[in-house]
């Protein structure tokens, strides 16, 4: 692996950007949308609009330039205004051409958003997912505004333009996007929940993160790593713990088995090769920690994936 830990838990996620689709809209109107198991993602293009969560709380409005996050715990309705009879997003007609739809009863420039997701279908630790905080609002005048406009704007010229090539277009300016949002979420890593983001957020733990990512394999002691960090033992351990939720060493040991999962998922590595990888000598312990940590042992986790 890199010493970049943002990219390599990308890497290790297998996150994907899928944009499927968007809408115009103008006058009253409402659509209720749901994430399931994968992250939703909202960005206006043009004009302004509300977020309602259906099970309290305040309304968040949007406008141009905005983006919003969900992790598909709980259905939201972005609409024009609070308390309209929301439309199910399956029951939305769609341009099959453009995979854009209108919505509401007035002009269709008002409002232009474009509506994707972050598939996690691979990510079988959850690594993205419980590293965010159930609604990420990246707002339109943050330090990485430009950028994200400029990958907006261009997302829905390849989705509205409908050329050769688009729809992989799409994806790959989604996959930017999404990148651009972790690294809001960085600058912001005090809202963050304990996890490996929050953790690589403070600039003071950084560069443990980095020595147990650029080499995972290393049997890294703690005292290693507080010097790192230009710690003391007792400190860094503390500070640690609070930023990523768990111990150092826990989180290099699920760093691992993380990176072990991917790579069952992916070749066929002998296990016992697979444990030197990752800092085992023995391929018994290897497979006791694998087990310990995923819920089952590497054959057959390997097995389970390819069936």
């Amino acid at each position: 692996m890199s010493a970049d830990p943002l990219s390599d838990a990308l890497t290790v996620a297998d996150a994907r950007g899928v944009f499927s689709g968007g809408f115009t809209a103008g006058g009253d109107w409402a659509v209720r949308l749901r994430g399931r198991d994968k992250l939703k993602v909202n960005a206006v293009v043009r004009g302004g609009c509300l977020l309602v969560c259906e099970d309290g709380g305040e309304p968040v409005r949007l406008v141009q330039g905005d983006l919003v996050v969900s992790d598909g715990s709980r259905p939201y309705v972005l609409c024009s205004a609070p308390g309209l009879e929301p439309l199910e997003s399956p029951d939305v007609a769609v341009d099959p051409r453009t995979r854009m739809a209108r919505l509401g009863d007035g002009p269709d420039d008002e409002i232009e958003c474009v509506s994707g997701h972050i598939d996690l279908s691979r990510d079988s630790g959850d690594l993205l997912r419980q590293a965010l905080p159930e609604f990420v609002h990246v707002r339109s005048d943050v330090a990485e505004a430009p950028v994200l406009r400029w990958l907006i704007d261009q997302l829905a010229g390849e989705m509205r333009a409908g050329r050769a090539g688009g729809e992989f277009a799409s994806d790959q300016l989604a996959q930017l996007m999404f990148v651009q949002v972790l690294r809001v979420c960085l600058a912001q890593a005090d809202g963050l929940p304990p996890g490996w983001l929050r953790a690589l957020g403070d600039e003071g733990l950084a560069p443990a993160l980095r020595l147990m990512h650029g080499d995972p394999g290393h049997p890294w002691q703690l005292e290693e790593l507080a010097r790192a960090a230009a710690m003391s033992r007792t400190t860094f351990a503390v500070r640690f713990k609070e930023a990523a939720g768990v111990p150092p060493l826990t989180y290099l040991l699920n760093w691992r088995m993380s990176l072990a999962a991917r790579a069952l998922r992916l070749d066929t590595t002998p296990v016992a090769a697979l444990a030197r990888s990752v800092g085992y000598t023995s391929e018994s312990a290897f497979s006791n920690a694998f087990k310990r940590t995923v819920g089952v042992a590497p054959r057959r986790y390997r097995d389970a994936v390819r069936k």
